[in-house]
């Protein structure tokens, strides 16, 4: 896991603050396949995401970085960056919450390709 601090927000406008962190996001994702996660982003079933993470551990780059933003989001040009934007759900999450609930997802997915009891 790569963590990339936040910007203060009492730096700049929100624009410069996701600017800030989008920079730093982008150079700690270098080489890795990029998913961000987006309040806009899709909504999969954890047996879709599953398939996914599956492809995903089969294809290069085999590093896949998963992206949650700030206080502000993510800034356009981790967006556009992303291979695949995916949406928690249509609440808004603190993302330290959101972090959490995207690990779940994740363990969950992996449990799920290798059969193992925990997704019932």
């Amino acid at each position: 896991m790569v963590e990339v601090k936040d910007e203060p927000l009492d730096r700049g406008t929100a624009a410069e603050v996701r600017q800030r962190e989008g920079e730093r996001i982008l150079a700690a994702a270098d080489g890795y396949r990029l998913i961000a996660f987006d309040l806009a982003g899709r909504s999969l079933a954890s047996t879709e995401l599953a398939v996914r993470v599956q492809q995903w551990e089969e294809l290069a780059p085999q590093r896949t970085a998963f992206v949650i933003g700030g206080a502000e989001g993510l800034a356009p040009p981790v967006l556009e960056r992303a291979e695949l934007t995916l949406s928690l759900g249509a609440m808004t999450l603190p993302h330290q919450l959101a972090r959490v609930v995207a690990a779940e997802q994740l363990y969950r997915a992996l449990t799920i390709n290798r059969g193992l009891p925990y997704h019932r």
